[in-house]
């Protein structure tokens, strides 16, 4: 411990020694006398040490070091605050501006993840002060500082709900204000505002380090936000100020959009991922943010177009944030979109066909009721918005690929009531009245794995392609007659079902005109056939396990029970994502009759359609 003597012999020392020769030593000895009187409480003398106009070599030189434990002592809040900052401010305005800005660099790079939100909001204006001091090259430490900041600030858990986000735990709100009033001085500067001239160069260098900015910001964090205009929060002021600042640097919103590939630069390759781009899309087009400002020439469908890749990128996330802006960015760009207008050329294109298979992986897998709502809410606008050739193709696709019963059942529900419109005066199509939709009735009409089809699991797409058999059976003779004159959807369907030709359909055979009842008496026997042999063999399984249950729930031993059940009984019945073995015997119980109450239902329906059958066979007679 040095006495006071040989503290001012030091610094007498180095006031006379020039700042070459300053060795590291004393630098580190100078950092520690700072540290030692901001520990002691001694801030206010630390002050006055560094305002001395004797010490202004010193401070000029070794100031910088100085920093690191001024600020530690400003987040840790300690009293003397108030020396602190003047202490703070006074080296920002008398260091060196490039030793200073690379310490300052170095303290956000090497902060503490406990205090990110602090330290960030504390250097914020002392960053302001170093960037007006430089005299060159200040687009370029702009964007230094900018990109630091941010890779801090991605480390921050962003708040999704309207507490959190009023809570600010983690102080990121609180750090995208501070951002945003420190890009406003340079925005100011690149659209002439404050009044300074720069060079052709430095401008145009200062808008990419801003253009970049702004990029990031929608990455991270706003696309993991959840931004409404209906919420006035603290990330949507930060959004809008985003959105604005863009116009604001000459920057095209539909260049960025829509015709960012055609940009060689890697500088704006790297600054606008698709994931930046997809939060752009959706504020501009969903929440309508600058949106006065976006020419409006472009055609409903080169939007849709466009957008579908953003759509596509939200889609494939597995985040909640991700998805609603992905879900209503697609119901926003059909809107404008006239009905049975998309052109079947457009499913030819990548994220025409990824984004809705991207939109089933929602419907089927994610576990949030209000995203699967809507989701199956922008798979019907989706399919109100093709033409018949492209909801055929759009149909035999998701049939094949969804492996899901559900799904496929609203697709044969889509399927029955693109029959009837076609069946309408004025709406034939041969997409679903002639001989195209041969190849989609196979598919409709079919049991995977044959005899062994798992019923329950099957349940809701058996059962619709069962009403839609029904529905082409129940039409009126006279309809059918005129479709079957003319080589009918259903006429040559049957003809084709029934000579057992299942395979991909590119081009169709001509079939002989016979009567459109006998060939639908033909399909009933083909389908149903199989139909009814599944039945039979699903409901002999399920009687002998209902009665194998009933029997062990009469014996005593509850570890009997147990063992019998182990080894005689349902091991592998898969019943809606649930293993029938898991389940309590009650619930067992109930499952098991449930699913012989199902085989009683199709049964009946079969029946039924066996009927009518027979009756328009009489009819025809």
């Amino acid at each position: 411990m040095m006495d006071e003597d040989q503290v001012n012999d030091i610094i007498q020392r180095w006031r006379d020694t020039p700042e070459e020769d300053l060795k590291p030593d004393d630098y580190q000895r100078f950092k520690n006398l700072g540290s030692a009187c901001l520990t002691g409480g001694d801030d206010a003398q630390l002050l006055k040490f560094l305002q001395d106009e004797k010490n202004q070599g010193i401070v000029k030189s070794m100031g910088c070091v100085l920093m690191e434990p001024l600020l530690n002592e400003v987040v840790n809040k300690e009293k003397g605050l108030d020396y602190c900052q003047a202490a703070i401010t006074h080296l920002t305005r008398t260091c060196r501006p490039e030793e200073l800005l690379q310490s300052l660099l170095q303290l956000v790079e090497d902060i503490h993840p406990g205090a990110i939100s602090e330290i960030i909001i504390a250097l914020v204006p002392h960053f302001q002060t170093v960037l007006l001091r430089l005299e060159d090259r200040r687009a370029a430490q702009v964007g230094l500082i900018l990109s630091a900041l941010q890779r801090q600030l991605s480390r921050l858990p962003v708040p999704y709900t309207r507490q959190q986000e009023a809570a600010d735990e983690y102080g990121l709100c609180r750090c995208c204000a501070a951002l945003a009033g420190f890009t406003k001085s340079f925005v100011e500067v690149v659209t002439g505002k404050d009044g300074n001239y720069v060079s052709a160069a430095e401008d145009e260098e200062l808008r990419m380090e801003l253009l970049k900015f702004c990029m990031r910001s929608l990455r991270e964090p706003l696309l993991e936000a959840e931004l409404n205009r209906e919420r006035k929060s603290s990330l949507w002021l930060f959004a809008t100020e985003i959105m604005v600042t863009l116009p604001a640097i000459q920057a095209s919103l539909s260049e960025l959009l829509f015709f960012s590939s055609l940009k060689k630069s890697s500088l704006v390759d790297n600054s606008q991922s698709r994931e930046s781009r997809a939060c752009l899309a959706y504020l501009l087009f969903v929440q309508l943010v600058t949106m006065d400002t976006f020419p409006a020439v472009f055609s409903p469908v080169f939007v849709l177009q466009c957008n579908m890749e953003y759509i596509d990128q939200l889609l494939s996330s597995k985040k909640e944030s991700h998805l609603l802006k992905g879900l209503a960015l697609y119901a926003k760009s059909l809107e404008s979109v006239p009905d049975n207008s998309l052109a079947v050329s457009l499913l030819e294109l990548k994220s025409f066909y990824s984004a809705p298979q991207n939109l089933r992986q929602v419907l089927t897998d994610c576990p949030l009721q209000h995203l699967r709502t809507s989701g199956l809410q922008v798979l019907q606008l989706f399919i109100n918005k093709l033409d018949a050739e492209a909801k055929h193709k759009f149909f035999r696709c998701m049939l094949k690929a969804s492996n899901h019963a559900g799904v496929e059942s609203y697709i044969v529900k889509n399927i029955k009531n693109q029959v009837e419109l076609s069946m309408e005066p004025g709406n034939s199509n041969p997409w679903f009245l002639g001989e195209e939709f041969l190849s989609l009735l196979e598919l409709v009409l079919c049991l995977p794995q044959g005899a062994e089809t798992d019923l329950l699991n099957s349940m809701d797409r058996i059962m619709e392609s069962l009403n839609l058999l029904r529905f082409l059976l129940i039409r009126d003779k006279e309809p059918w007659s005129k479709v079957s004159q003319s080589h009918s959807t259903v006429s040559l369907l049957l003809c084709q079902l029934t000579s057992g030709e299942w395979g991909e359909l590119m081009t169709f055979p001509s079939f002989p005109q016979t009567d459109v009842w006998e060939e639908l008496t033909r399909l009933k026997d083909e389908y149903l056939k199989m139909l009814r042999v599944c039945i039979s063999m699903s409901r002999g399984y399920y009687s002998a396990e209902l009665k194998a249950l009933r029997e062990d729930r009469k014996l005593k031993a509850r570890e009997a029970r147990d063992a019998a059940r182990s080894a005689r009984i349902v091991k592998s019945i898969t019943v809606k994502r649930g293993n029938v073995s898991n389940m309590s015997p009650e619930v067992q119980h109930q499952v098991l009759q449930s699913a012989l109450v199902t085989f009683d239902l199709m049964e009946s329906l079969i029946v039924r359609i066996d009927e009518i059958a027979e009756e328009k066979r009489k009819i025809g007679h």
